[in-house]
């Protein structure tokens, strides 16, 4: 796991990963190993639970995203977010936002928390060899420093995510991003304000078994550098691992497409473990 975690380098890898596709794009001898997922039958192409996946959204449609993480150590902890995603004048181009909402038993305060602005490009389609779709996000400060549910300060996130489908059956979805607070608010034990720069990376990936048309079961983990700011004042990087098994199905009624999951997540945080459980609902229809 720690060997895992020094591997954390989601900037570099998310250019190598998109030098490397781009390439392989321009090399006519890989056009005869490459399979098209135009061969494949009719699967669920819907965000994973804590991964992300390369599809921008069809022309004309809109997606309403719901998720919620519950754990109960060290306290009753919820965490609900909600992003709704947008294409722009085709599906090259897409817009969303993701407001995220937190309650946490143990301070018995809920709160909004920073809210994400999101622009995605879908550089490469699933036709090609893979789809890719980098992902900037400006981070508006809308969440309380003292509830612990914000940073106070205006913060990026770049992220790129990777899907591929290898078969009929298995797809593979793979993240990289990195965030930053230039400006990220804190407090000393003395009570003392202190801004820092605080950044967060994160890398991890996704195994998807398309059971049927309409089931697919999920193996997720991801691992993260999680920067805060300590009561000395300095800014400090916690690690974190989570695997999430669970399952996702989806109900078509006309044009609208429901998609309910549930997972299991089991977080290792500095050598402490605690399980919980993910909820995610998805509404896709045309606008």
């Amino acid at each position: 796991m720690n060997f895992f975690l020094r591997m954390l380098r989601p900037l570099s890898l998310a250019l190598v990963v998109t030098q490397c596709l781009a390439l392989a794009q321009t090399v006519d001898t890989a056009k005869s190993i490459v399979h098209s997922q135009s061969a494949f039958s009719d699967a669920i192409e819907d965000n994973s639970f804590l991964i992300e996946e390369a599809y921008n959204q069809e022309p004309g449609v809109v997606q309403h995203i719901s998720t919620g993480v519950y754990f109960t150590k060290p306290h009753n902890d919820f965490q609900y977010g909600f992003t709704q995603e947008w294409p722009l004048a085709g599906q090259t181009h897409q817009l969303s936002f993701t407001i995220p909402y937190s309650f946490k038993n143990e301070s018995n305060s809920p709160g909004l928390g920073d809210v994400l602005l999101n622009y995605r490009y879908q550089l490469f389609s699933a036709s090609n060899w893979a789809a890719v779709a980098p992902r900037f996000s400006l981070i508006i400060p809308s969440g309380s420093v003292s509830r612990g549910s914000g940073s106070g300060s205006i913060g990026f996130q770049v992220a790129v995510p990777v899907s591929k489908r290898f078969s009929e059956f298995f797809v593979v979805h793979l993240n990289a991003s990195a965030t930053m607070f230039p400006r990220a608010k804190g407090t000393t034990a003395t009570g003392s304000e202190v801004r820092r720069t605080v950044s967060t990376f994160s890398f991890g990936g996704s195994l998807i078994l398309l059971a049927t048309k309409h089931l697919d079961f999920l193996l997720e983990v991801l691992g993260s550098s999680i920067g805060e700011i300590d009561g000395s004042g300095d800014a400090v990087h916690t690690k974190e691992v989570i695997l999430n098994p669970g399952l996702r199905a989806a109900v078509d009624l006309g044009n609208l497409q429901i998609v309910p999951g549930i997972g299991i997540p089991v977080s290792f945080l500095e050598g402490s473990r605690r399980t919980g459980l993910f909820f995610y609902l998805s509404f896709e229809h045309p606008f």
